[in-house]
Parts: C-alpha cells; sequence; structure tokens
C-alpha cells in the first residue's frame, strides 16, 4: 500500500466547523462474520483511490492482506478482532470509515464504534441474510437512533432470491427496504446492475483476483432488453412489483425515512469482485448524513458549530510495535481541532494537550494539524484516556458515557513466570484501560489473580496473546463456571456473602461491584428470596 497522508480539510484557515460538518461522512460497516465486511471495507478504499490494490482477508491469489485487519491475530485467522479507521477524501467530502468486529466475541467492540457514526452499512450475505450477530448490530443501531444503508454482498455466487432477502429485511427488522441497484440475473450468474434511478443497467468486467476496480459498462434499457432477454425481464418485473408498493428511493420522503431509521436503501454487488462498491461509495456521501448535534449527558443538543468537544470511543496501544505507544481514538462532535490546543479532560477536571494528534489509515497514521466535527483522531500516548471519556475546550459538555457489555465468561488469569509479575500487572492494567477485556478483583483473589470477564471465549485468545508478544509475560488461565453477573452494591454484596456458587467482585475500571451466577436458575432463586436486593442487568441484557 502506498503511504496516505491526512485529506485536506480546507486551506488551513480557521473555517466555520458547520460548514466543514457539511463534507464528512462517518460511518460503520456492520454484519456477521463472514459475510464480507473487511473486504468490503478495502473495496470502498480501493474506489476512493487511496491504496493501489485492494487486500483479501485470507491473502489468497497473490492477493495481500487487507488494511484495516493489521493485528497479527486477524491476519492469522481471517477475522477482525479489533476495530480499525480509515481517512481519506472522496469527491471533495472527508470519509471516516470504521471498520468493526464482526465476531460475536467482539461486540462490545462495535457498540463502542457505533457511539461515534453517523450511519452505518449493514453487510448481508446473498446466501445467508439476516444473521444472528447482524440482528444483533442492527439493534444497537436502532438503540443509537443510527440509520443504515443496505448492501446485499456475494451475487457473484449461489444465493436466495433478490425479493426474498428485501422482503426478509422488512419483515424480521422492520426497516422498509428501498433498492437504488437491483441484479440482472441471479445470485450467482450476475450479468448486471440495474440503475433505478435512470432504468440503465451496468455491465461489470471483472478483474483477475478481485485487486482492481471492475470496469463497467453502461447499457440504456433497449440494449439491455435485447442482449440479456429473460434475464432482463426478469429483473424488470420485479422492479414492476417493488414499484407498486411504493418501495422507491428518490423522493424527500424517502431521504427522511432513512435518515429516521424507518427505511434503508439497498443495493446489490460483490465486495470481492468489487462490483457494485463505487455505487455504493457515492451513495454514502449523496445519502448518507453528515455530522449533526450530538445530545448530551442531559439529553441537549450539542450544535456542531460550538466550542470543541470531543468523545473518546477506543483505546488501542502497540499499533506501532517499535514504539509501544497508546492511541485513543476520538470522535470530534463539535468545535475545530487545532494540534497543540490544550483541552479539559471532563472526568478529571484537568488540562490535556494534544500535541502529538495523528489521522489514521489502519495501523498507518499521519500528523494532522485541524479537524472537524465527524472526524476520527488519534491522540498518541493518551494514558489518562478511556472509552467513554469527553474532552471540551471553552465549553463545559460530558457525553453519555459508553456501559460495558453484559460478560458471560470468566476465567481466573495467573502469570506463568513469577519473575515477569510487573510486567503482567502492566499488561492486565493495559488491556483493561483499552477495554479489551473486563478485568475483576476481590481482596481474596489478590492481584496476582484477577479474574477476566468477556463477552465471547476468543477474548480469553487475544489476551493471552497480547500479554505474551506486547509485555513479555505468558499466563495461565483456569475457566470459572460463573455464566452471566449482575450489577449490585455493598448491602448486595453483604447479602450474597458466603452463598453458594456465587462470587462477588469489584470491575476495575469504575468500581462497580459484579455478582457472578453459575446459571439463570441459581440468580432467579436468589432475586426471588431478596426482592429488595440490587440485582440489575448490564446493557447487553437490555438490547
Amino acid at each position: 500500500m502506498t503511504a496516505v497522508s491526512a485529506p485536506s480539510t480546507g486551506e488551513g484557515t480557521a473555517e466555520d466547523p458547520g460548514t466543514q460538518a457539511q463534507r464528512r461522512r462517518t460511518f460503520a460497516v456492520i454484519s456477521h462474520p463472514d459475510a464480507g465486511k473487511s473486504t468490503l471495507t478495502e473495496a470502498l478504499a480501493l474506489h476512493a483511490e487511496v491504496i493501489s490494490a485492494a487486500g483479501a482477508v485470507h491473502g489468497k491469489g497473490g492477493r495481500k492482506g487487507v488494511t484495516s485487519d493489521w493485528m497479527d491475530m486477524e491476519r492469522e485467522r481471517g477475522i477482525s478482532v479489533t476495530s480499525a479507521v480509515l481517512q481519506f477524501a472522496y469527491r471533495d467530502q472527508v470519509i471516516n470509515l470504521l471498520d468493526t468486529p464482526g465476531h460475536g466475541d467482539f461486540s462490545e467492540d462495535t457498540y463502542r464504534v457505533l457511539a461515534a457514526v453517523d450511519a452505518a452499512v449493514m453487510l448481508l450475505d446473498a446466501a445467508k441474510g439476516l444473521e444472528p450477530q447482524t440482528l444483533k448490530l442492527f439493534d444497537v443501531c436502532r438503540d443509537r437512533g443510527v440509520p443504515v444503508l443496505t448492501f446485499v454482498n456475494k451475487w457473484d455466487r449461489p444465493g436466495r432470491e433478490a425479493l426474498e432477502l428485501v422482503d426478509e429485511v422488512e419483515q424480521t427488522i422492520g426497516l422498509r427496504p428501498m433498492p437504488i441497484t437491483w441484479p440482472v440475473g441471479i445470485a450467482g450468474d450476475l450479468h448486471g446492475l440495474v440503475e433505478r434511478a435512470d432504468g440503465t443497467m451496468h455491465r461489470f468486467t471483472r478483474a483477475a483476483h478481485g485487486a482492481s476496480k471492475a470496469t463497467s459498462e453502461v447499457l440504456e434499457a433497449e440494449r439491455a432488453a435485447a442482449e440479456e432477454g429473460p434475464d432482463w425481464e426478469r429483473a424488470t418485473e420485479e422492479l414492476a412489483l417493488l414499484d407498486e408498493i411504493g418501495a422507491g428511493f428518490g423522493s424527500d420522503e424517502a431521504m427522511a425515512a432513512f435518515h429516521a431509521g424507518t427505511a434503508t436503501p439497498v443495493m446489490f454487488g460483490s465486495a470481492l469482485s468489487n462490483i457494485g462498491v463505487a455505487r455504493l461509495l457515492d451513495a454514502l456521501v449523496e445519502l448518507a448524513p453528515p455530522p449533526g448535534p450530538r445530545p448530551d449527558q442531559k439529553g441537549e443538543p450539542r450544535p456542531v458549530d460550538a466550542p470543541f468537544s470531543g468523545l473518546v470511543f477506543k483505546v488501542q496501544a502497540s499499533m506501532d510495535k517499535s514504539h509501544r505507544d497508546r492511541v485513543a481514538f476520538v470522535r470530534i462532535c463539535s468545535g475545530r481541532f487545532e494540534r497543540g490546543m490544550v483541552l479539559t479532560h471532563d472526568a478529571t477536571g484537568r488540562p490535556f494537550a494534544t500535541k502529538y494528534a495523528q489521522a489514521m489509515f489502519g495501523r498507518d497514521r499521519s500528523t494532522i494539524e485541524e479537524a472537524f466535527p465527524g472526524d476520527i483522531v488519534g491522540l498518541v500516548n493518551a494514558t489518562a484516556l478511556r472509552p467513554g471519556d469527553t474532552l471540551w475546550a471553552e465549553e463545559p459538555v460530558t457525553f453519555p458515557t459508553i456501559p460495558s457489555f453484559a460478560p458471560e465468561h470468566f476465567a481466573v488469569c495467573r502469570v506463568a513466570d513469577m519473575s515477569k509479575t510487573k510486567q503482567f500487572r502492566k499488561g492486565i492494567e493495559q488491556l483493561d484501560s483499552e477495554g479489551v477485556i473486563q478485568v475483576l478483583s476481590s481482596d481474596l483473589r489478590g492481584d496476582q489473580a484477577p479474574v477476566l470477564a468477556a463477552v465471547g471465549p476468543l477474548q480469553f485468545e487475544v489476551v493471552s496473546a497480547r500479554l505474551a508478544d506486547e509485555f513479555g509475560a505468558p499466563v495461565k488461565l483456569d475457566r470459572l463456571d460463573y455464566t452471566l453477573a449482575r450489577r449490585t452494591d455493598e448491602s448486595g454484596a453483604a447479602g450474597l456473602k458466603g452463598a453458594v456458587g456465587i462470587e462477588v467482585l469489584t470491575r476495575r475500571l469504575d468500581g462497580e461491584l459484579l455478582a457472578l451466577f453459575p446459571h439463570k436458575w441459581r440468580l432467579q432463586a436468589v432475586a426471588q428470596n431478596n426482592p429488595d436486593m440490587l440485582l440489575a442487568p448490564l446493557v447487553a441484557d437490555t438490547l
């Protein structure tokens, strides 16, 4: 990949943040594992001409790995385990594209990312449609009011019928589908895509291995009918049916429904073959909402032209192995950011200097001098910052914190070599502050044997690998029999003391007391016998 510099955000003058915000599009790609999310992210960057060749998740056919999957574990397994930011310029717009983990074990990282975007691309596998993890992530989008654009991927492979897929979207999640493009040819035999706005057909020629852009030829309807025969006739009949039920996009009413989260524009294509990807990128620029006012903790909207404010939604260490630094990812919510400005860390009230501010492109980064609402800025060596923190200048503001997910897997973690105890403690503290894992402790267990709490078991593998690789402290994990946690208080902890099969631990990150139970029946029994005891569910149980 060629070096990528930060996109131009003006002429270096103090431009109006409201005007600059209109040029931003900040969105995430969400999907079930193996739907092609990282491949689509790579293809979007290719069509924006910020990389010279698209990589593949598994690097087959001589292709390199994808830019957004930069961790060794991601490249080895072909899955995304951490979110990544790709910032680039396209059509005089500044695109902030956030690639999210698709695997359910890393839902918490995706949840944090969705706190920082203005729209999402929901990626569906043409053969599988709406899958469980996609449904969970859509629920988060709905909860946060994030509008969703749908891309049906892998249409060059055998799959289900197009009408069946769009009907599933409406029937399952209640979004009114409004196709913008429509396939000519069944899944696995894609001849081209109809552009509904003008009725033309775009016929694609796939490049070798899909590493470069697919070239296209535009056919008027008469020529398409003559050359495509039954496939064109089938496509036009399906489009006529969609017209009859009002499933069209193009009116102000349709745009309002999309932004309100009651409808979704739908497009078809193949990320691996780069088919339909350019049209998706154009649709994001044309349809996705720019940054707007964001509600603070009191529910009052913070205008984009208010003095600077930003939300820390992710912290990542050791992106640069040669420096072992720590980067805080900040979504700018209002105002103009200038490198070197001194901000206030809302959680502590202390000043925070921004000398080392960078634009991100996967693992690559470059110094950035200014940024505006919607942009993602990486602050290097921001050791005091945690996900959910607010930064502000001039006018105090606090944005809602990002809650932790309910863990379902628990393990005692011990260092394998006692001479590495110092490195072990440092590593545990670092991974806890990043939100890679939740760290629980008690006086009984002590600092030598913290309990790690995870949404999914793969998080334990990430922790073990990073402790060994980055901190030189290999560990041993002993799984515990608990399967769910509930928030409690001092009174609840006292009431549960000595209870068989139950343990109350303190979450290091925020000091919350969590009561751990082996199964829901034990929880139900305790709740019935102690109706006044605080046993509150965590966020994952409420979505």
